[in-house]
């Protein structure tokens, strides 16, 4: 009787055993398929299950991760890295705009109206470089027909009464020693004066003004055609140093000048700025924030700016907060137009995890949400897996 149990029990232990292989090995299957980095921030797990995975082509899968085979990994050349947390300097952007350097351009206007006429190197155009004094047109005045009239007037009987002088002039010098010395002198001082006077009177109506540069630079703005006829204080040139240039932000915290330890541009990273200050009067609820720009190259020149462009302003505060510092290029857009980056999760599947980002510079961002230590992050080729329909 006790062989008889014996031998019902055998079977039944190999099965047991048979069962704890297969579960085994299920569980060493499920742990390959997840990766390391296929969990959240919170240590939850991001992995579908495994009947979801029902491809081997270039698709998007029901869940919204991607399946990429290893051929198509190469071609789009997708790098990736575990990411571990760090601190990075806070960061906040702000709204700005290219200004001109004050001290390094300068303004054309016409004091009096009139036309215009060329200069000796005929009328610039934007862009042309020109050299501080050099002239760059002239404006020929004309006054109105009854002004004109009465100074042409004036003209003729001034003419007549210096000649006039000058011929007294020459009969008193043809008496000299018979009259006073002094009344031959006043008589020539009469007739000099008349002269002058005639001069002047004569200048003016044919006069011109004489526009010149008043720094050098380039021609940033030239709005004029020969014969145009142009009033009184109109803008007619503006010249800007291209290597002097200045950025205006606005921000409506009045304390955040004293937080700023540097600053860049947001896509601009061969361009550097140093804050000269901050105002303090309020322009339209916000204080603009004024900050020189220079060039990484050497001579400062060629830099990709024009006056009145937009521009975002990355300012580096002295806060420290920690993160995941990534490549720029690893964060990209959803279809709900909310920031991700894409994990790796298996060989061939990419899963995409919404994340809360700030930039530290033109090239790198710091991710404060949404990730966690150890994950797999796409950091090069995230914006063609975004493609992958």
């Amino acid at each position: 009787m006790s062989r008889s149990n014996d031998a019902a029990a055998r079977p039944r232990s190999s099965h047991t055993a048979a069962l704890a292989l297969v579960l085994s090995i299920a569980v060493l299957m499920t742990s390959a398929l997840a990766a390391p980095g296929a969990h959240g921030p919170g240590g939850e797990h991001l992995d579908a299950p495994a009947g979801a995975v029902n491809t081997s082509g270039l698709a998007r899968l029901p869940d919204g991760s991607v399946n990429v085979p290893k051929s198509a990994q190469r071609r789009m050349g997708i790098r990736t890295q575990l990411v571990s947390e760090s601190e990075a300097a806070a960061t906040v952007e702000l709204p700005g705009r290219i200004v001109m350097d004050p001290n390094a351009s300068g303004r054309v206007q016409a004091l009096h109206g009139g036309r215009i006429e060329p200069g000796p190197r005929g009328l610039p155009v934007a862009g042309q470089p020109v050299r501080k004094g050099e002239v760059l047109a002239y404006v020929r005045h004309h006054a109105e027909p009854y002004a004109q009239g009465n100074q042409q007037a004036l003209l003729a009987e001034i003419r007549s009464q210096r000649e006039l002088a000058e011929s007294r002039v020459k009969r008193l010098e043809r008496l000299d020693g018979t009259v006073p010395r002094k009344d031959i002198e006043a008589a020539q001082s009469d007739a000099g004066s008349l002269a002058q006077r005639e001069r002047s009177i004569g200048a003016s109506l044919d006069a011109r003004e004489t526009l010149v540069a008043p720094v050098s630079g380039v021609i940033a703005r030239a709005d004029l055609a020969v014969g145009q006829v142009v009033e009184t204080r109109e803008l007619l040139f503006e010249v800007i140093d291209p290597a002097r240039l200045l950025v205006e932000a606005t921000t409506a915290d009045a304390g955040l000048a004293a937080r700023i330890a540097g600053a860049h541009l947001a896509t601009l990273p061969d361009v550097k700025l140093r804050l000269l200050g901050a105002a303090r009067i309020l322009r339209d609820g916000v204080l603009p924030l004024t900050f020189a720009v220079s060039s990484a190259s050497p001579g400062g020149r060629g830099l990709p700016l024009a006056v009145g462009q937009p521009v975002t302003v990355v300012a580096t505060l002295q806060q420290r907060i920690k993160g995941f510092v990534l490549p720029a290029e690893s964060v990209v857009r959803s279809p709900a137009n909310e920031p991700i980056v894409w994990i790796k999760s298996g060989a061939e599947r990419y899963i995409p995890q919404p994340v809360q980002v700030r930039p530290l510079d033109a090239a790198t961002v710091v991710v404060t949400r949404g990730l966690g230590a150890d994950n797999r992050v796409v950091v090069q080729g995230a914006p063609l897996i975004a493609q992958i329909r």
